[in-house]
C-alpha cells in the first residue's frame, strides 16, 4: 500500500515538472521533489531529501553547461528550447533519486557522482547510506518506471492541453457556428486550456502529500531569494522572503498557454486533426518565445512583459506554499551543496 502511494506521488509530480522547476543555466535555480529540493548553479547541482526517519540525505553532481560547448545553443528561441529541455531532464533525474528516498529504498547514483550525508536536524538521527548492490538494483527498476512515466507523462500532456481543448472548442462550435471564427474558435480553445490546466493544479493540491511538495516549491523559493539578495543562507534568514519567484515554472507554464492562444489563431487550418497537428509542432516555438519573456520580465519587473508574467505569480498563491523551517533547511543544504561544487570548478555566478 505505501510503495502504490509512493508510486502515485511520484506519478503527479511527473505531471507538475515543469511547474515545479526554473529553466536557467546561467542563474541560481531549483525545483521541489518528493520531501526535498533541488538546486543547480551554472556548473553543478544538488538534492537534498528528507527520509521518513528523519535524515537528510543529498546528492551533488558537476553539470555541464551545454551553452559552453555549442555557441549556437545561446542563441534567443534556441536557447529557451535547449534549456528547458536540458532543466526536464535534470529535473527528472532529481525527481527519481527523491522517490528512491522517499520509499527508504536506494539512491541510484553514476561513477562520477559525489555523495554526502548532511547535517540533520538536531532532533534527527543521523543519515544512513545504502550498499552498492542495493543501488544497482534500484538503478535498473527506476530505469524501466522512468520509461514508463516518461511515455506516460507526454501522452498525458498531449492529451489534457493539446486534444480534449481542441475537442471541445470543436464539439462547441456544432451547437454554435459564432465559435466557429478563428479568433473566437482559438479563444474559446485556449480558455478550455487554461480550466483543465487550473483544475488539475488546484485539485492535486488538495492531496496532503503534494500540498508538501507545494512547500517545498516555496523553500526552494525563500532560498534563491536569500541568495539572490546576498543574505546569509539560515533559515531565519530565508523563512522572512515570499514564496512567489518571477522565474518559476508556474509563470513559465501559464505564459506558454497565454502565448500560444496568439500563435494559433495565426494557423489557417480549419481541420481537427491538422489544428491538433500544428498545436504539437508549434509547441517548442511557443516554449522558446515564452522562456525569452520569462527571462526579460525577469530583469525588467516594471516593463510590459512583466505584466504577462503576472498571472503566473498569482498561481504560485497554489503552487508555492510556506514551508517550515525543517524544508527550508532542505533547501539550505541543496543550495550550499551545489555552490560548494559550483566554487571547486571555478565557475563564476551571474546574478540577475
Amino acid at each position: 500500500m505505501r510503495s502504490l502511494r509512493n508510486f502515485v506521488r511520484f506519478l503527479v509530480a511527473v505531471q507538475l515538472l515543469p511547474a515545479l522547476e526554473s529553466g536557467e543555466e546561467i542563474l541560481v535555480g531549483g525545483q521541489a521533489v518528493l520531501e526535498g529540493v533541488m538546486m543547480r548553479s551554472p556548473h553543478a547541482w544538488a538534492i537534498a531529501c528528507r527520509k521518513p526517519s528523519g535524515e537528510v540525505v543529498t546528492l551533488s553532481e558537476p553539470l555541464a553547461r551545454p551553452s559552453e560547448k555549442h555557441k549556437w545553443m545561446a542563441w534567443p528561441i534556441l536557447r529557451g528550447v535547449m534549456t528547458l529541455g536540458y532543466a526536464m531532464s535534470l529535473g527528472y533525474r532529481a525527481l527519481r533519486f527523491s522517490a528512491n528516498v522517499a520509499i527508504e529504498d536506494v539512491m541510484q547514483t553514476e561513477d562520477s557522482t559525489t555523495e554526502h550525508v548532511a547535517k540533520p536536524a538536531p532532533a534527527l538521527p543521523p543519515a544512513v547510506s545504502t550498499s552498492p548492490e542495493t543501488r544497482e538494483k534500484a538503478a535498473t527498476i527506476s530505469g524501466w518506471l522512468a520509461a514508463g512515466n516518461v511515455i506516460l507523462s507526454l501522452a498525458f500532456f498531449i492529451f489534457m492541453y493539446k486534444y480534449l481543448p481542441l475537442l471541445a472548442a470543436t464539439e462547441l462550435k456544432k451547437f454554435s457556428p459564432a465559435l466557429g471564427g478563428q479568433v473566437v474558435f482559438n479563444l474559446v480553445d485556449g480558455a478550455v486550456r487554461l480550466v483543465l490546466f487550473l483544475l488539475f493544479i488546484w485539485g492535486v493540491s488538495l492531496f496532503p502529500d503534494i500540498r508538501r511538495v507545494y512547500q517545498y516549491h516555496g523553500a526552494e523559493h525563500k532560498t534563491v531569494f536569500a541568495f539572490e539578495n546576498g543574505d546569509p543562507l539560515s533559515t531565519t534568514a530565508v523563512q522572512k522572503y515570499s514564496t512567489f519567484h518571477p522565474r518559476c515554472g508556474t509563470s513559465f507554464l501559464m505564459t506558454v498557454m497565454l502565448i500560444s492562444i496568439g500563435f494559433y489563431m495565426l494557423i489557417p487550418f480549419t481541420t481537427f486533426w491538422a489544428r491538433f497537428a500544428s498545436r504539437i509542432a508549434l509547441l517548442p516555438v511557443i516554449a522558446g518565445v515564452s522562456y525569452e519573456i520569462i527571462r526579460f520580465a525577469a530583469k525588467h519587473r516594471g516593463s510590459l512583459f512583466a505584466l504577462m508574467t503576472a498571472p503566473g505569480l498569482w498561481l504560485q498563491r497554489i503552487t508555492t506554499q510556506p514551508p517550515s523551517d525543517e524544508m527550508a533547511q532542505c533547501a539550505i543544504d541543496a543550495l550550499d551543496q551545489a555552490m560548494a561544487l559550483e566554487k571547486e570548478r571555478g565557475g563564476e555566478l551571474v546574478i540577475a
